[in-house]
C-alpha cells in the first residue's frame, strides 16, 4: 500500500491543476473561431479582376449588381484596391472606390489591411484559396465578414456548395451569405 505524504498530495494536486488547466486551453483553442488564413498568397498571382459570388450582407454593398474587386500591385509593397458595382440594377451607372491594402507583416500575404479612407482600416484575411487561383474566401478575425470571390462571373454550383459546406464546419454563419447578382454581360 501507498502511503500519500503531505508534499505529494500537494504535488499531485498541483499535477491535477495544470492537467486541468491544460485541457481547459485545448478546448478552448479547439473553440477558437479566429479564422485561419491560408498558408501563402503570391500577391503577383492574385492580382487581378475578381467577381463577388457572395458575401455577408454590408451596408456599402446594398443594392450592387456586378460587384468585382480589382487588385494592383503597387511599387511601395501596398496593394491597390478598386471595388465597383451598379447600385440598384444592371443597366444602372457604376459606382467605384478606390483604396489601398497593406499586408500584415508576418502573415505570408494571407492578411491584409485595407484603407478606403483615411484614417480607417479593415481586417482582409484570405482564409481559403483555390490553388489555381480561381476562386478565394475572404473573412475578418471575427468572422462577422465574408466575400467569395471568383475569377469569373459565376461558380460551378457543387464548388460553391462544397465552399459554404467547408466554411459552415469552420463556424461560419453560411445562413447569412447572400448570392451577388453577376447577369451584367
Amino acid at each position: 500500500m501507498i502511503k500519500f505524504t503531505s508534499e505529494m498530495n500537494i504535488s499531485m494536486k498541483f499535477s491535477a491543476m495544470i492537467t486541468l488547466a491544460g485541457i481547459f486551453l485545448l478546448g478552448c483553442r479547439a473553440q477558437d473561431r479566429t479564422p485561419t488564413a491560408v498558408g501563402n498568397v503570391d500577391l503577383e498571382k492574385y492580382a487581378g479582376l475578381w467577381y463577388d459570388i457572395a458575401s455577408f450582407p454590408q451596408r456599402f454593398q446594398k443594392g450592387c449588381h456586378c460587384t468585382v474587386a480589382e487588385y494592383g500591385l503597387n511599387a511601395d509593397g501596398t496593394v491597390s484596391v478598386t471595388n465597383r458595382c451598379r447600385k440598384g440594377g444592371y443597366q444602372e451607372k457604376e459606382s467605384s472606390v478606390t483604396g489601398k491594402a497593406f499586408v500584415v507583416k508576418g502573415s505570408n500575404n494571407t492578411k491584409l489591411r485595407v484603407q478606403f479612407f483615411w484614417p480607417f482600416r479593415g481586417d482582409y484575411w484570405i482564409v481559403m484559396l483555390e490553388p489555381g487561383y480561381r476562386w478565394a474566401v475572404v473573412s475578418s478575425p471575427k468572422k462577422d465578414n465574408l466575400w467569395i470571390l471568383s475569377r469569373t462571373p459565376s461558380l460551378d454550383e457543387n464548388e460553391y456548395n462544397a465552399i459554404v459546406n467547408q466554411l459552415a464546419t469552420e463556424g461560419y454563419e453560411t445562413g447569412k451569405l447572400v448570392r451577388t447578382p453577376q447577369e451584367c454581360q
